[in-house]
């Protein structure tokens, strides 16, 4: 009863949005490819080239550049574009926006969002669409066993991938690790080790033990340590079809205690609670901690800022495969994809979906990773150059990394990105998370902030979770 509770809350939330709705054609999602319906294509030519977009990290760092942004769109594609970019608070903004009855053509949204917008029928599905694209239906544009994470159960797509969308992982300071002589770790008990070492051994030099080994963002994203234990993040189905939360079981408990002694000792960072990834980063950047968990794609940013700001700097940021298992095995996580979405009420979809594909082209993609034209980077002879502001935006406009193999980027991968990628491509899956998962998620962190910060034993902590989730429906 608690779940279809909080389900129908979540109903509520964009249930203003019905009423824009009525009177929407039924067809707006079917193929205006070629062989489709000859009134609705003559319709869909008939499209003023505009689109309304909300995003939350596509497009200009700042708002003066997002105009930047929306202007190179046109001049690329002519399609005339506005952006709305909220500055923070994306997820509450987008569900306020469509709850008042703002429309959009395009929405960059999550997996997990874009499950909840499905099931509440909001979404246009694009499946004929997808199929009948020789853009998006090419391989070597995107691959098609990709096309697998963001269909339905019975083959339906209603997104199409914003970008490549890679994994997280601990990332280590390796000066530091070079700088005490510590080899990697493998086990948690070696990451235990190396953890205190840079909460002990003064690794940035100073004279003062003002370093913590570990730092986090809450429960983000603990995986690589919650494999040693053999245990997936969020959910897993079992044999019988049945949905669990592997974090909630017993095996979790030496890893929540692992993590506790961390804790009691001074070596995990301790707000980590509080902490957001803006934070969590920024103590790495600042010599501050040695280690923490965050996307593969960082593991090259974070160098190239220390690099930018100090090119004589010994800074090296490198990603580990997290713990391994009594049989050797690491387990990290592949994150679930950002996707472009568009809405059943969308006044442009045909050009909606002509953005989709074209945000996969060369032109697209550079806007993407690179950025704007004379403000981020310079072209002199086919040769590409970063400006300042280009080399500060470190070539991520959303889309640090791309599916289509056609198109190089111009510098290369950042210092460590392929390293880190390897390891995503070796260890990572993909998560499963149910459309309740924010509701789950709220149970979880209570309850395994209580066994990391000694506020209950760990395996208290784990049973009252269990406890939880099964009482408010959100495992069988």
């Amino acid at each position: 009863m608690v779940k279809r509770i909080k389900i129908m809350s979540a109903i509520m939330a964009v249930s203003l949005f019905g009423g824009l709705l009525a009177g929407c054609s039924p067809n707006v999602g079917s193929s205006t490819q070629e062989g489709g319906n000859a009134a609705s294509q003559a319709a869909s030519n008939a499209e003023e080239r505009t689109l309304k977009i909300m995003t939350g990290v596509i497009g200009g760092k700042t708002p003066e550049e997002n105009t930047k942004f929306e202007q190179e769109i046109e001049r690329l594609t002519g399609i005339k574009v506005t952006m709305n970019k909220p500055a923070a608070d994306y997820d509450q903004k987008l569900l306020a926006a469509i709850a008042s009855g703002e429309k959009f053509d395009l929405l960059q949204i999550s997996k997990e969002k874009m499950s909840t917008f499905m099931d509440q029928g909001i979404l246009t599905p694009l499946t004929d669409q997808v199929n009948g694209s020789k853009v998006l239906s090419d391989p070597n544009v995107i691959p098609a066993k990709e096309w697998e994470q963001v269909k339905t159960k019975d083959g339906e797509i209603y997104g199409v991938f914003t970008k490549y969308q890679g994994g997280t992982m601990p990332i280590v300071r390796k000066d530091w690790l070079d700088k005490l002589n510590l080899p990697e770790p493998e086990t948690l008990d070696d990451y235990y080790n190396v953890l205190k070492a840079f909460t002990e051994q003064d690794p940035d030099g100073n004279g003062k033990k003002d370093t913590y080994g570990l730092s986090t963002a809450g429960m983000y994203e603990l995986q690589g340590f919650f494999s040693a234990a053999g245990l997936k993040q969020r959910y897993v189905e079992t044999a019988d079809g049945k949905l669990d939360v592997p974090y909630s079981t017993d095996a979790a408990i030496p890893v929540y205690e692992w993590l506790n002694k961390l804790f009691e000792e001074g070596i995990l960072d301790p707000n980590f609670t509080t902490n957001d990834t803006g934070k969590m980063r920024d103590l790495f950047l600042a010599d501050r901690v040695g280690m923490i968990t965050y996307w593969d794609a960082w593991v090259g940013m974070l160098n190239n800022t220390r690099h930018e700001q100090d090119p004589n700097t010994e800074f090296e940021a490198k990603g580990l495969p997290g713990a391994a298992d009594a049989n050797g095995n690491h387990m990290l996580r592949r994150g679930d994809p950002d996707v472009w979405v568009i809405p059943v009420n969308a006044e442009h979809p045909k050009t909606a979906f002509e953005f989709m594909e074209w945000w996969h082209s060369e032109e697209g993609i550079t806007l993407g990773s690179l950025g704007i034209k004379d403000v981020d980077y310079t072209v002199d002879n086919g040769k590409y150059t970063l400006t300042q502001t280009g080399k500060e935006h470190a070539s991520d406009h959303g889309v640090p990394f791309w599916y289509n193999r056609n198109v190089e980027a111009p510098f290369g991968k950042l210092p460590g990105v392929q390293e880190a990628q390897d390891l995503v491509d070796q260890y990572a899956a993909l998560e499963l998370t149910p459309s309740h998962w924010a509701d789950a998620e709220k149970i979880i962190n209570e309850h395994s902030f209580k066994a990391i910060m000694g506020e209950m034993p760990a395996a208290d902590a784990v049973k009252k979770m269990r406890e939880a989730l099964k009482a408010g429906g959100y495992i069988d």
